[in-house]
């Protein structure tokens, strides 16, 4: 396992490729500085030795890579002192890869040095926690003021965000944060009740944080490519893993959340899950949501997959001003790959981001043409890196006592990729209102999950899952 997804989402990929969440080679020797020994906390955070506790709810690549950057960050001591995750296997390869880690920061040249220290690192099997009531012990060990981490497959973000404000924790929580109109809607409601509390909330929507896109925002704000008259963004890459059954699967419901991306009720699908950024910053840099979302897409090489994901999709985002967002994705081999978003403009245009998430390498351009000889600004590099930054800003909240949520906006986010997402799968134009009041819940009663409870959807007799039938379903995606 590396820092970010779990390996095998991304082993399709050249190495030289920056995976999320990944340490970068360009900034392990500021990572290795990044040590807290002689941190001074800022005033406003009043608890015991002005130390914050962790815990992390959900272990796979991406709450791994979570919490290396949040132990990395300066504000002040902080440590993780509790894990929780329905399997075993995954829940011990996070701890060993941060303890591994770790043990690499202390005196180390290597170039995965992390910039956070052994001690750091505190979580004896007695705080180590399986089964769906894990969440709960784990945060049962935390004081208020201290942090939660929500990693887990989205479906899940609602009960443990719950849970998480009835205990008077802040929280961290991985995108997307919900799947539907009722999950929209129930999120929403509880960032509210969390801001009711003065609880900090973050989302791991970092690209917000990211330093060069902020300088892009502000440029084409003050009219540096006039007026924005098209988005465009894509994630186009090679072929994702798939459900595919196999005779030592585990019982029907752990099956469908251990493949969690082939499910639409625990991730919202591939395509919801993977183009939550491409959305959210060319939505950002427009300074609005669209309004309406026509879209096409279909199953083409499947090869034994029984997953509900299509595998290509193209949305047409519209504007209240008529504007236009194309975002397209594909995961199919042997084509064509690229995974950036561009912006163009009444007097030129302009790169939002180039490849994955970090660098975004943003450049603006006098005309359309995206070509060194029309560049006219570009920000200098190497870049901060966001996922660190989006750490830094949350705990500075924390320990200033500044009010800090960002859940609207993420659930907003969320929304329009789903609008997208039911505009292919339905073969109808949706609209932004029609999406947030959409009474389909995927998986109604999470909460009350146990191990043996039926699935929230269950396999055709053929043993291929209920699937998207554009212009024969009506209203429901599946």
């Amino acid at each position: 396992m590396i820092f970010g997804r779990t390996m095998n989402y991304f082993d399709h990929w050249p190495a030289a490729r920056t995976t999320r969440r990944q340490f970068l080679q360009t900034s392990a020797k500021a990572a290795a500085a990044a040590t807290l020994a002689a941190a001074v906390a800022r005033p406003g955070y009043t608890t015991e030795a002005n130390s914050i506790q962790l815990a992390l709810v959900g272990c796979g690549g991406r709450g791994t890579g979570a919490v290396a950057n949040a132990l990395a960050t300066k504000s002040g001591p902080i440590k993780l002192i509790a894990m929780a995750d329905l399997f075993e296997d995954r829940l011990k390869a996070s701890y060993e890869a941060l303890s591994s880690a770790a043990s690499r920061t202390e005196g180390s040249a290597d170039r995965w040095v992390t910039g956070f220290q052994a001690s750091q690192v505190e979580v004896p099997p007695e705080r180590q926690f399986l089964g769906f009531d894990a969440y709960q012990k784990a945060m049962d060990c935390l004081k208020p003021g201290d942090i939660v981490l929500l990693t887990t497959p989205v479906a899940f973000r609602w009960v443990h965000f719950q849970y998480a404000i009835a205990k008077g924790l802040h929280v961290f929580m991985e995108k997307p944060i919900c799947v539907d109109g009722p999950t929209t809607r129930r999120m929403i409601q509880l960032g509210e009740e969390a801001g009711k509390k003065n609880l900090k909330v973050g989302v791991g929507l970092m690209c917000r944080h990211c330093k060069a896109r902020w300088q892009l925002y502000d440029r084409i704000k003050a009219g540096q490519i006039g007026e924005i008259t098209t988005l465009r963004s894509y994630r186009l890459v090679g072929p994702r893993p798939t459900a595919k059954r196999a005779a030592e699967d585990p019982a029907e419901l752990l099956y469908q959340i251990r493949n969690y991306l082939g499910f639409m009720w625990a991730s919202g699908g591939l395509f919801h899950d993977y183009v939550a950024h491409n959305v959210d910053e060319c939505c950002w840099m427009k300074g609005a949501w669209p309004v309406r979302a026509d879209g096409l897409g279909s199953r083409c090489y499947r090869e034994g997959a029984v997953d509900q994901n299509f595998d290509h999709y193209s949305v047409e985002y519209t504007f209240a001003d008529g504007t236009k967002l194309f975002l397209n994705s594909r995961y199919i081999a042997g084509c064509r790959e690229e995974f950036a978003s561009y912006a163009h403009g009444t007097k030129g245009s302009a790169v939002i981001s180039t490849f994955m998430h970090t660098p975004a390498k943003c450049r603006i351009f006098k005309g359309h043409n995206v070509t060194r000889a029309e560049m006219t600004w570009a920000f200098p590099q190497p870049e901060p890196n966001p996922y660190e930054l989006e750490w830094e800003d949350l705990l500075n909240a924390i320990r200033e006592d500044r009010r800090y949520n960002e859940v609207k906006r993420g659930a907003e986010a969320a929304l329009v990729v789903a609008m997208g997402r039911k505009a292919v799968h339905t073969g109808q134009s949706v609209t932004f209102e029609e999406m947030l009041n959409s009474e389909h819940e995927f998986a109604p009663n999470l909460d009350w999950l146990r191990m043996d409870s039926p699935a929230p959807i269950q396999p055709n007799p053929d043993g291929v899952y209920p699937m998207p039938q554009p212009g024969r379903l009506g209203n429901r995606e599946f």
